[in-house]
């Protein structure tokens, strides 16, 4: 009789006071999202919702508006929904620990606990798979490829500059060929004009 009064009382406790030793194991990769629930279908005006993490409080939801409290390590990755379960958003390993849930829903009070694990991502941790035979060839391809592309552009600039340098000799011979004939028809000119006033002194130092 005394066993039977002792575990109706334990049971009323829990069922009041919502007090569990029991703690559920989480386990998310790294960069991962991870709700941590209620398990609550609706929450009503007059109840409350807090979330701690270790020791301090992180989140909480008071007449049915959520609130995040200033946290640095959460910062922009919580979000509460409306039954008051927790969303941890791109989460780290650095997160990773005991995750507090009190609840109070028409005065009784109840605790829910996370242990929750954060591996690190397996694009960390594996190491690169091995490049097949195929994804070789289609590599050498690209960059003979790319190669000839390069080489054909040079040959290309090197044909012209050589163009352009052929044109300018050509352009300058035809200039010198040009300017020697007027070169000898001056001095010709010339020439021909100095004999004139010699002839021409002449003439008056006889008379």
């Amino acid at each position: 009789m005394v066993n039977i009064i002792l575990l109706f009382c334990i049971w009323h406790l829990v069922g009041v006071f919502g007090y569990t030793d029991a703690v559920k194991s989480v386990s998310v990769m790294e960069g991962d999202s991870v709700t941590l629930n209620t398990e609550l279908t609706d929450i009503q005006r007059d109840d409350e919702i807090l979330w701690r993490f270790g020791d301090r409080r992180i989140a909480r939801v008071i007449m049915n508006i959520p609130k995040y409290d200033n946290h640095e390590r959460f910062r922009d990755r919580l979000k509460l929904d409306q039954t008051g379960s927790l969303t941890i958003s791109d989460i780290r390993t650095t997160d990773s620990g005991l995750y507090q849930l009190r609840t109070i829903i028409r005065n009784e009070e109840f605790i829910k606990r996370f242990n929750v694990t954060v591996d690190e991502s397996d694009q960390q941790t594996r190491s690169p798979p091995p490049v097949s035979v195929s994804q070789i060839v289609l590599i050498s391809s690209a960059v003979a490829g790319s190669l000839m592309v390069v080489a054909a552009v040079g040959i290309f600039w090197i044909c012209r500059k050589h163009r352009q340098t052929d044109q300018q000799v050509q352009t300058r011979d035809e200039e010198i060929t040009y300017a020697d004939p007027m070169f000898y028809k001056r001095n010709a000119q010339k020439a021909k004009s100095e004999m004139t006033e010699v002839v021409y002194t002449c003439l008056i130092t006889d008379q």
